[in-house]
């Protein structure tokens, strides 16, 4: 009996393996890179992504939302028949300027360093369709739109981040190994003199066109942005101080030019003299400010909102905020876009290559020029001109555009990482 189990267990065996079904084994093709579709994959995961950078900048255009409905809801009501009318085409931009910042996040910031000169080409091409009748559209005698059906957009505040990218194209030079960045400490090259000269050429240029629409106050950031980055990227002290000199010399031409502009500057100097003419902004913008206290009126209290300061959703929405939430809403503010200012120069100091450095540091540069002259003209240190406060006041375009700069940011940050990664593997 055992020796019968014995040898049947052993046939039973022999007959299982014979007749096992063979398992087919999917094996990859050769041709496939497993490792460029996992590298492909982490590409265009937020895995490293900047949430502090990403989480700030949405609040803080959540924020803007909110406060154009509440310095324009009454306005529009009288206006349009519609509360909402600003608030709803404002989030029409935030939609825009998010998806906007995703596509940016997700493209490789190199790709602009080989568009560099298309870029700026396509930017002054606009600033001359604004000039062509049926194309620009005209607003309080200024032609600085081309209007899209019931959009429009404003090529000047394109223009500026297009001059961005030339700008740390011309430094850069090149895509290739050459531009590579060592370490944090260490010190670019000094702009060679026709380095300097192609940005003055094209800056200059770019200004004409602006102050023609015309548009002083976006010339003179232009102006200033110009002026800075030129100094960040190691240009001579002899050398800015000549630039200086010049632009100086510009600036009272125009003043000259136009006298609109030199009543302006009176107002300025003393807004009482006319109060009901050219001081009239500021002197509204003075008593929203000087209504806030320190604690401030409360969201959606403000009595200056009311038809009485002009532009209150846009230009001079800072003196809104200042009504509604006071002093220490001021300071949060001046706080957060310190920290947004901070964090993107951070970014552009550890960038691997010179382009990134540069576009973060022109990036960074735009947001603090424009934030620093919103808040003094609406607090009366320099005189007034209309510029839009960066990621709140209303503007499709100027939310489009600088969201689309923080994704570009990101996407540095996250091209940091995974060449520090790729290192360390």
């Amino acid at each position: 009996m055992l020796s019968v189990s014995v040898n049947g267990g052993v046939k039973k065996q022999r007959y299982r393996r014979l007749h096992k079904p063979k398992i087919k084994r999917n094996r990859l093709p050769k041709n496939i890179n497993v490792n460029k579709i996992v590298g492909l994959i982490h590409k265009i995961t937020p895995k490293y992504c900047d949430v502090s950078l990403l989480s700030v900048i949405l609040g803080l255009v959540i924020f803007g939302a909110f406060m154009i409905y509440s310095a324009s809801n009454y306005n529009a009501q009288i206006y349009y028949g519609d509360a909402f009318y600003y608030t709803i085409k404002q989030l029409i931009g935030v939609f825009l300027g998010t998806v906007g910042l995703g596509l940016m996040y997700f493209i490789d910031y190199h790709r602009l360093q080989r568009l560099a000169y298309v870029i700026l080409v396509i930017a002054l091409i606009l600033l001359i369709a604004v000039f062509i009748p049926g194309i620009g559209s005209s607003k309080l005698g200024a032609t600085r739109w081309i209007s899209i059906g019931s959009f429009s957009i404003q090529p000047s505040e394109i223009a500026k981040f297009a001059l961005v990218i030339f700008i740390a194209r011309i430094f850069t030079g090149k895509f290739n190994a050459d531009n590579a960045i060592k370490s944090v400490e260490q010190r670019l090259p000094v702009p060679k003199w026709w380095q300097v000269l192609a940005v003055l050429l094209a800056g200059g240029v770019m200004c004409v066109l602006i102050i023609l629409e015309p548009n002083m106050s976006i010339t003179m950031t232009v102006g200033i942005i110009m002026f800075v980055l030129l100094f960040l990227c190691g240009v001579r002290l002899k050398t800015l101080g000549l630039i200086l000199l010049l632009a100086l010399a510009a600036v009272v031409v125009m003043l000259i030019a136009a006298p609109y502009r030199l009543k302006r500057l009176s107002a300025f100097i003393d807004p009482w003299a006319n109060p009901k003419g050219e001081g009239f902004q500021l002197i509204e913008s003075l008593y929203a400010i000087a209504n806030g206290g320190f604690w401030g009126v409360g969201y959606g209290h403000s009595i200056q909102k009311n038809m009485f300061l002009p532009f209150a959703e846009s230009d001079f929405i800072f003196a809104i905020i200042a009504e509604e939430f006071g002093l220490i809403g001021c300071l949060m503010l001046f706080f957060v876009f310190g920290w947004i200012i901070y964090r993107i120069f951070s970014i552009g100091r550890q960038s691997k290559d010179a382009f990134g450095r540069y576009l973060c540091y022109g990036i960074a540069t735009v947001i603090m020029v424009q934030t620093s002259l919103n808040f003094a003209v609406a607090t009366g240190s320099i005189p007034p001109t209309g510029l839009p406060l960066p990621f709140i006041s209303f503007g499709g375009t100027s939310l489009l555009v600088f969201m689309m700069a923080i994704g570009v940011v990101l996407n540095v940050k996250k091209q940091n990482e995974l060449s520090y990664i790729c290192k360390k593997k």
